[in-house]
């Protein structure tokens, strides 16, 4: 196990993270679309409003948590037939009745817990980290200060110190000093995580030149769909972790080729109603590839879409509502000016291409695509193939592999020496 993890506790991540404002359930659908836009992860959590009386402590705090919204989340829900016919209605819906409820993605913790231990935690399915803002918490002087739960650890210096002297309660209530500021969190993503670990990518040698297939990081349980089925089939089960469908077409020869993906990511800053639209009509290739070439014109219909000089003003505020006809590039993320078949490579352009890598790349390379495109996944392709399918790779299957015994997947005959000069696929 890398000693970065051991020795820096979740406190260092918080360092100039801003305070947390609530988005409540109350709030409509419409204002979820502006959050959404408006945040760095795509995703907001969603929090049943405060009780005026007394004072909140973390458990309260913690059960006040409802779940995390994304934007698959409310594209599938628009793509409801009943909000197709009244899109106002829609907006107004409160995003109680859109988000999923699930109260174990969110885990309040100290800011003296230990970095491995939340890791634990994230890999067993929390996506956010609320940490209380401290008075006195600035951030750790040393790198590799040896503190756990706020108290330094005995005989730190000693020989043979290592994470076996730590004590083996690791659920019990941190006894700490720090003095919180009431009502005051930050909150720390997944991403948040993986930044800091890229940060540390020396002290995890040799695992950042270690192949993914190697690791076992590829995750073969993806979600996937037929792109001759409607697209409207990939809500039926929305996927969760990663927030992702990818749209496939499969060979004679029983491979999967993929040709995009409907996922969270995509749809971040898309146009939501244009989505939703499309979603409902069409087939899952066609919302990937676009509709010039599918469908012609006199089919597309005319409806109100939110406006203000091409841009999505659900995401963006402000602009005037005005029909239009539909057209794939309205989404927001087709780039592509024209599709003549759906098993071409040549025609992704942009947002509308799916995130690849192969078998063969490396830990590093895959967590540096993730962080510089803001995706929560990469599909995996085969190394001779890169249409071929073969998996994902998602945060959770990061951390995963960083959380390795190292000396169980060195690489033979390969040096360890300059590998921040491989990070590329």
């Amino acid at each position: 196990m890398a000693s970065v993890f051991v020795y820096h506790v979740v406190g260092d991540l918080t360092v100039g993270k801003p305070e947390l404002a609530e988005f409540h359930e109350s709030e409509t659908v419409e204002s979820a679309i502006r959050a959404i836009g408006e945040c760095h992860e795509g995703t907001i959590p969603i929090w049943k409003k405060r009780s005026q009386l007394g004072i909140e402590n973390s458990d309260m705090r913690q059960q006040r948590f409802v779940g995390i919204l994304s934007s698959f989340d409310i594209v599938a829900f628009l793509a409801k037939s009943q909000c197709l016919e009244d899109q106002d209605k829609a907006l107004k819906t409160p995003v109680s009745e859109v988000v999923v409820h699930n109260n174990s993605l969110l885990r309040v913790v100290d800011p003296a817990t230990r970095l491995i231990d939340a890791l634990d935690m994230m890999k067993q399915g929390v996506k956010r980290l609320l940490v209380p803002k401290s008075v006195a918490w600035k951030g750790m002087s040393k790198r590799f200060s040896v503190i756990y739960y706020g108290k330094w650890l005995k005989n730190s210096e000693s020989p043979g110190n290592s994470s076996n002297n730590l004590p083996l309660n690791m659920n019990r209530s941190p006894s700490t000093s720090i003095t919180p500021i009431r009502d005051r969190y930050c909150c720390l993503s997944r991403e948040d995580v993986l930044r800091f670990i890229i940060g540390c990518l020396g002290a995890l040698a040799p695992l950042p030149l270690t192949s993914i297939a190697s690791l076992g990081a590829i995750n073969s349980n993806y979600n996937y769909i037929e792109s001759s089925t409607p697209a409207i089939e990939a809500t039926q089960k929305l996927p969760q972790d990663p927030s992702a469908v990818a749209v496939i077409e499969s060979t004679s020869d029983g491979q999967c080729k993929i040709i995009g993906e409907i996922s969270a990511c995509k749809l971040w800053k898309c146009d939501y109603l244009s989505a939703a639209w499309a979603l409902a009509n069409l087939s899952a290739g066609q919302f990937v590839m676009g509709v010039e070439d599918n469908v012609t014109p006199r089919s597309l219909p005319q409806f109100s879409l939110d406006l203000a000089s091409g841009e999505n003003d659900l995401a963006n505020g402000g602009g005037s509502r005005k029909p239009r006809k539909f057209s794939s590039r309205s989404v927001g993320f087709f780039s592509n000016t024209a599709s003549h078949s759906f098993g071409s490579r040549s025609m992704y352009r942009g947002r509308s291409a799916p995130l690849t890598c192969k078998i063969t790349s490396s830990l590093a390379a895959v967590l540096a695509q993730m962080l510089s495109h803001r995706a929560t996944h990469v599909w995996v392709t085969e190394d001779e193939n890169d249409e071929v399918l073969v998996g994902v790779v998602g945060y959770a299957d990061i951390l995963a592999a960083v959380t390795k015994p190292p000396t169980a997947f060195i690489p033979a005959n390969r040096s360890t020496e300059g590998f921040g000069n491989e990070i590329q696929c």
